[in-house]
């Protein structure tokens, strides 16, 4: 049987803002800006015969994945127990880590909701089917359901950005280990998550107002992790970047360019800087 082919791509957090946590759901919530970026995982499918679905990790980050319980494994059991695959039908699934785990670009994520969108093709997907996978499957899933560039106005609210922005990145991951839980366990101050007009369509009004605003959870993570505050500082100094910044929990940091060559550029600088470092150029899709 031939395979069917699935990138699946990473995100980053142009500004992440931290409210008080709900009663309801017992998460905090968060206002942040979020982009996708043309980094990927790779994904192959196909249908095999036997009783239990196969599933191999291969690539840089491949290690970093339990094999017993992972976002794909989840994936094909919520798929199943909902109705939309057959429990007599098994697959193959090769899955190439490319995206650094632990990172903060929603690797995991990401691969649960290319797995969802390839069985559910030729389906729309509805904003109940969306929330539904996103309880059980984590808040991010329905970051990669909504659009390439995204306003997330609240846990609930998410906004497509129509005037779509075009920004260059380098994005550096130190191979520190950042678990989600236990970096937002540490949270004690907060922002005001509260509707506000931001304007997105400059491009010159966009990257002043992400240079005033930042990510709460950056001090926690250097708190732990000091090296990270050198990174960032590395990236800043190279030559026309915007401004640098932690995405998510992290560890992976980025810096935001207008243009190609100069990310090119911070890339080629930073890699000599942190040799042991993975590093990555990107952009927006």
């Amino acid at each position: 049987m031939k395979y069917n082919f699935l990138r699946s791509y990473c995100k980053l957090n142009l500004f992440l803002d931290i409210g008080k946590k709900e009663k309801k759901t017992n998460l905090h919530n968060i206002q942040s800006l979020v982009h996708i970026i043309n980094l990927f995982d790779e994904i192959k499918i196909k249908k095999i015969i036997g009783k239990k679905d196969k599933i191999n990790f291969i690539g840089s980050f491949s290690n970093h994945v339990k094999k017993n319980d992972n976002s794909i494994l989840k994936s094909l059991s919520v798929l199943r127990k909902s109705g939309y695959l057959p429990y007599n039908q098994s697959y193959f699934l090769e899955v190439k880590k490319k995206i650094p785990a632990f990172s903060g670009m929603g690797g995991g994520s990401s691969n649960s909701a290319a797995i969802i969108k390839h069985f559910l093709k030729g389906k729309k997907i509805s904003e109940k089917e969306i929330n539904f996978f996103s309880r059980i499957l984590g808040s991010d899933l329905k970051l990669f359901f909504v659009s390439s560039q995204m306003f997330q106005e609240n846990l609930r609210s998410i906004k497509i950005i129509k005037s779509k922005q075009r920004f260059y990145f380098i994005v550096v991951y130190p191979f520190l280990k950042c678990s989600t839980k236990e970096v937002y366990s540490k949270v004690n101050s907060y922002n005001q998550i509260k509707k506000k007009n931001y304007n997105f369509n400059s491009k010159k009004n966009l990257i002043s107002l992400l240079k005033k605003k930042g990510n709460l959870l950056e001090k926690i993570v250097i708190k732990k992790y000091p090296i990270i505050k050198k990174i960032l500082n590395e990236i800043q100094k190279t030559n026309n970047c915007q401004f640098s910044r932690l995405t998510g929990s992290g560890s992976a940091c980025f810096g935001l360019f207008l243009t190609k060559k100069s990310a090119v550029s911070a890339h080629i600088k930073i890699k000599k800087k942190f040799p042991n470092y993975w590093c990555a150029t990107g952009k927006t899709i």
